[in-house]
């Protein structure tokens, strides 16, 4: 689950790590009020889930509470368009008011797991404000790694060689490692995927702080952690992915015109892979589990059928845990009580496929029935460009 840059300091400060003065303002006479709080000086910051906000004009320096109230008046109501929101952008709601700092230097602090390793690994790198996936590409030697052990956790000495790494001294060392023990804490105990302080700056009298934050919680650890469920925001995220998620369907939007049922995450993907094969691109992602059950299928189908790009649909079931025959019952059950207006091509793999097939192919209803995951694709792609 992702959350906005506001929230993800909330989280920090209940650990000891280091952020800017500052509270999040829905209106333009908040963000005054929060600038008259912090002497005047501060930074207006729109909150939406995207990176590059500074390139397109999403983040403003205010000297006056006056001017602060203009800016973030700009701002709010504002779509804002970045490399990440895609042509279509992303409407501003709130505003985070910052003060503003005296930076000397500005680093870069990260957490995420090392799939290849089974291990969490902190990053640090010299090279702050810049996208790490750009520094790893061209300059990966400025990358500093420490890999942690999980029976141990994050130790001291570890912190304290990423600090003299990126050449921190005095007052400004100690502070890095307290930022970084608290920035794992808060990683581990809130259940995150992802910790990323970019820019992490070093002030002239010695403070670090996280001039940005951004932190990704794992969606299947939320059921501990009430507090942070309700930190999502629903505005944020896709319209179809949200009904969805309301039964518990796994569907990601895409921008093709082939919509997708699939039983099995690796399904899905091989699905999509044989659909841009045969010469289209698939609308979505959606697994909608081991059990397709009729209303299932029937909610799949209304997500579906609700992206208007969707031109033909193409359901993949392969009947291990579920019988196909039972799978067929629910498709044409499901397909009675929802308004199919585009090609259904229907491939069937498994436990009683052929009896699955008899049942489609006896129903009044107009589905195709596919051999094959190859045939499914050529003919769910021809059904696309007749349409």
């Amino acid at each position: 689950m992702n959350i906005h840059e506001y929230q993800a300091k909330e989280i920090l400060r209940k650990f000891g790590v280091a952020v800017p003065k500052g509270r999040v303002a829905f209106t333009s006479e908040e963000a005054r009020a929060i600038a008259e709080e912090l002497g005047g000086k501060v930074v207006i910051k729109a909150q939406i889930h995207a990176g590059g906000r500074g390139k397109a004009g999403g983040i403003k320096l205010a000297n006056s509470p006056e001017e602060a109230e203009r800016l973030a008046g700009e701002l709010i109501g504002k779509t804002l368009v970045t490399h990440q929101t895609g042509p279509q952008g992303k409407v501003v709601r709130k505003v985070l008011v910052e003060e503003q700092m005296d930076i000397e230097r500005e680093l870069y602090l990260g957490i995420v797991l090392d799939r290849s390793r089974s291990q969490l690994v902190v990053m640090a790198s010299t090279e702050g404000g810049v996208e790490i996936e750009k520094v790893a590409a061209e300059t990966p030697e400025k990358i500093l790694k420490e890999y942690v052990d999980p029976g141990v956790g994050f130790m001291p000495f570890q912190a304290r060689r990423l600090a003299f790494g990126l050449g921190l001294s005095g007052d400004q060392f100690k502070n890095a490692v307290k930022f970084m023990t608290g920035l794992y804490r808060a990683y581990v105990e809130s259940d995150a995927s992802l910790a990323e302080i970019n820019p992490l700056v070093v002030t002239r009298d010695g403070r670090v702080l996280a001039l940005d934050a951004k932190i990704n919680l794992d969606d299947n650890s939320l059921f501990r952690h009430p507090d942070l469920v309700e930190m999502r925001d629903i505005h944020e995220e896709e319209p179809l992915e949200v009904e969805a998620s309301k039964y518990h369907l796994n569907y990601i939007k895409l921008d093709g015109e082939v919509g997708c049922m699939v039983n099995g995450a690796g399904l899905a993907m091989a699905t999509m892979d044989i659909i841009k094969l045969a010469g289209s691109e698939p609308a979505n992602f959606l697994d909608v589990g081991g059990a397709a059950s009729a209303e299932t299928v029937e909610n799949g189908f209304r997500i579906l059928l609700a992206d208007k790009n969707v031109k033909a649909v193409l359901i993949n079931i392969f009947g291990g845990i579920v019988r196909c025959d039972r799978v067929a019952k629910g498709v044409i059950e499901a397909a009675k009580k929802v308004q199919i207006d585009v090609p259904v091509v229907i491939r069937l793999q498994g436990t009683n496929a052929e009896e699955a097939a008899e049942l489609l192919n006896r129903s009044e209803l107009k589905f195709t029935v596919a051999r094959d995951l190859k045939d499914a694709a050529e003919k769910v792609v021809a059904a696309v460009k007749e349409s």
